[in-house]
């Protein structure tokens, strides 16, 4: 292998070798870009998703009512007086001289208005233990859990002083000081830690500060420059705190492998005797193409979320498919232009001890040793791993999604969850009531309030609510808010079945027989169903859209029938093995002890359809990344055995590299205390580890030994379409290459 200059052609090419040339120029484009998009996001500001845009829907509607009229709901606050005992009762001294000391204390703070008693709203239980202290919070509801302090500490003083009294509050404000104060710093220190620990697995893969800093640099200046476009694009689309999560998880994951793969083949070239520039040419033909196919692919993947019509979704997808495009156009771009400014510097910084092995450190003696056994018995490595990954994957059958509820959430180690439990029990659906929004053109009309008072009646009548059923009217807005506590409580079934006949039988007819009223049906379990219903509809055009086009891309890319057609299949299996271990460790509870989890019977509703997205995304990175080096080799003349043998060895060290930063940066997401964070990141780090190991490592290669030269059929009938696969730079082909049934090879 000689220093000889080899020409290549394609986008990635061009693009690293202009970069190359002109280093300085693309230097400093990569960083006026990155100011210049912060800069125009940070002075457009973020618009962010609002309630009416969530959903589609009565929620939707409901959501939208509440907007036009200019009605801001304050933040509801409610606190529990209930005996500790069968002793005593609403109806004694002691019970009435407490509930009027939580209201005067309350007041007393200047923090609340509307402060009502259980006496005049009706909020006793049946068995006369317990009653809620009602009242809202002024100002901003948004900012209300800023305010609520002063709140607690006046009904926590009040508690001092009646021990035979439970006094305890819960409520929109409340729980989301508790929530900020428990886990508010658990997604910051995620998002900070995941940093440092993808620098560390770097410097142990290429043991010099320097090459490691650079898939950090690169990632981190991705993600600030994405940041700054969600800003502009927000406009058009809005965006939210969870798009920015995620958009940071992806944006990390993605930067790091793409600046991985094109840094260590351009080492690897080097290490083989080529020079500085033949080096990098290579890189940016081969790894360089790699990126631009791994990232289109993961872009369209991240484009199936557009298809959900849930705001939430659609900003997560957006924002995902802008870091990934932003860090794919860095790689193939400024990355070449530092590479060849850095030269030998970027061996800088050696670290004793991981200092890199001469020529062939590429190599994997573990990974040649299972290869050595996979490619002797390819139908039984095909059985032994397919069968074990469906096992894994069986329990998918049974997947139970559902929104966790709040003891489901955090289970029982936050006091105000063992609150919100009392609160369900004594009151069933009184701390997630549906609300009615009704909307006429007099809401004073005799009709309109005749058809509010049925509606009333009947909710309790029809067995849907136990009430009280409080009414809540806005003259000026013509509007009223209608709050049902519905029978079910905090069972989710049961609640859904009393929001269905609410819906169904109790609406239709009362409301629904006045003309010209709107009338749907909100809240927490109303949202929780509508949100479901939608997510449900759209999992067959997300599935639909995200294979389809990963299929024409993998077809395109590299011009056979059969890789693309693996290509899906695989990708599903790992998803598949993925959904099992999710429903077997946090449904079935089996082994949820060992990531500090329990089983809680459900999967959150969302994750499922976003797993999916992510992950078929991320795990072509790989695929691309193996199966290009394939079909390098191949084109260069070695047999179709050698070259798998040759593609999956040479890979196995910067796959693995970053299937162990993919696997850490979401196994910090597994350590949160919330059980759908921990569900994601355990969902995440399983998929991705199977995907590095058992895919890549036994079941690609033996199923492409099977097939031999079959992997690259391609139909005449398909030969009209573009051709992608021109951005290779094989070098010089041995004359008497043969394949394994020892006909010459064709190049």
């Amino acid at each position: 292998m000689g220093n000889g200059d080899t020409r290549v052609r394609g986008l990635a090419a061009r693009a690293g070798g202009w970069s190359a040339r002109h280093r300085w120029a693309a230097v400093g484009i990569w960083v006026l870009f990155v100011v210049l998009a912060m800069g125009l996001g940070s002075a457009a500001g973020r618009v962010d998703v609002e309630d009416s845009e969530q959903l589609k829907g009565e929620t939707g509607t409901a959501a939208r009512i509440i907007e036009e009229a200019g009605i801001e709901e304050p933040a509801s606050e409610t606190v529990l007086v209930q005996a500790k005992d069968d002793g005593l009762t609403s109806a004694d001294a002691e019970f009435r001289s407490a509930v009027a000391a939580v209201m005067t204390a309350v007041e007393r703070t200047g923090e609340v208005t509307d402060v009502t008693s259980p006496y005049d709203s009706g909020t006793v239980s049946k068995d006369g233990r317990s009653a809620l202290v009602q009242f809202d919070v002024r100002g901003d509801p948004q900012t209300a859990g800023e305010r609520i302090e002063p709140v607690l500490d006046a009904v926590a003083d009040v508690q001092k002083e009646h021990g035979s009294l439970r006094i305890e509050e819960i409520g929109g404000a409340s729980m989301m000081k508790t929530f900020d104060d428990a886990f508010g710093d658990d997604f910051k220190k995620a998002e900070y830690s995941a940093v440092p620990v993808a620098l560390g697995i770097l410097l142990i893969a290429f043991g010099a500060l320097v090459a490691a800093l650079l898939p950090v640099a690169l990632a981190i200046t991705a993600i600030m420059a994405t940041m700054g476009l969600m800003g502009l694009v927000s406009h058009l689309q809005p965006m939210s705190d969870t798009a920015n999560s995620v958009m940071l998880l992806v944006g990390l994951a993605v930067g790091v492998d793409y600046c991985l793969f094109y840094l260590r083949r351009e080492r690897e070239e080097r290490e083989a005797g080529r020079d500085a520039r033949t080096a990098l040419r290579i890189a940016a033909a081969t790894s360089g193409r790699a990126i631009v196919v791994s990232g289109v692919t993961v872009c369209v993947a991240m484009a199936g979320m557009l298809f959900t019509g849930i705001a939430e979704f659609e900003a997560m997808g957006l924002a995902s498919l802008m870091v990934v495009a932003v860090a794919m156009v860095g790689s193939v771009t400024v990355l070449p232009a530092l590479l060849s400014l850095l030269g030998e510097r970027v061996e800088k910084g050696k670290v004793p001890f991981l200092r890199r092995r001469a020529s062939g450190g590429n190599d994997s003696r573990f990974w040649s040793a299972v290869l050595k056994r996979v490619l002797a018995r390819p139908v039984l490595s095909v059985a032994v791993a397919t069968g074990a990954l469906l096992a894994v994957a069986a329990p998918a059958l049974g997947m139970k999604t559902e929104n966790l509820t709040l003891d489901q959430e955090f289970g029982d180690s936050l006091p105000i969850v063992q609150t919100y439990n009392r609160v369900n029990e004594a009151f069933p659906g009184g701390s997630e009531p549906a609300e009615v929004v009704v909307k006429a053109d007099d809401i004073n009309a005799p009709e309109v309030k005749a058809a509010l008072a049925d509606f009333r009646e009947q909710a309790v009548g029809s067995g849907a609510s136990r009430g009280p059923v409080e009414i809540k009217l806005h003259d000026q807005q013509n509007v009223a808010f209608v709050y049902v506590p519905l029978v079910g409580g905090s069972d989710q079934d049961a609640a859904g079945a009393s929001l269905e006949k609410l819906r169904d039988e109790v609406r239709p007819a009362t409301l629904g027989e006045v003309d010209g009223v709107e009338a749907p049906i909100t809240g927490q379990v109303a949202g929780n169903k509508d949100f479901n219903d939608q997510l449900v509809g759209s999992v067959v055009p997300v599935f639909a859209f995200v294979v389809v086009f990963a299929f024409l891309l993998m077809l395109l890319s590299f011009r056979s029938l059969t890789v693309a057609v693996t290509s899906i299949v695989l990708n599903l299996l790992s998803v598949g093995a993925a959904y099992g271990i999710l429903v077997a460790v946090f449904q079935h509870g089996w082994g949820a002890s060992l990531v500090g989890a329990e089983g809680v019977g459900a999967i959150i509703t969302w994750l499922p359809l976003f797993l999916f997205v992510i992950l078929f995304g991320l795990s072509m990175d790989y695929h691309v990344f193996v199966v290009s080096r394939i079909r390098e080799a191949r084109a260069r003349g070695l047999r179709t055995r050698d070259a798998i043998r040759h593609g999956v060895v040479t890979t196995a060290g910067v796959v693995t590299s970053a299937a162990v930063i993919m696997v850490a940066v979401f196994a910090i997401f597994g350590t949160l205390s919330m059980q759908s964070m921990k569900q994601m990141g355990v969902g995440l780090a399983a998929a991705v580890l199977i995907d590095a190991t058992v895919i890549r490592g036994v079941l690609l290669p033996a199923v492409m030994a099977l097939l031999g030269e079959r992997n690259w059929y391609f139909p005449k009938w398909l030969h009209r379409l573009p051709d992608l696969t021109h951005d290779e730079a094989p070098a010089a082909v041995t004359p008497k290459a043969r394949d394994d049934e020892g006909e010459k090879v064709p190049v």
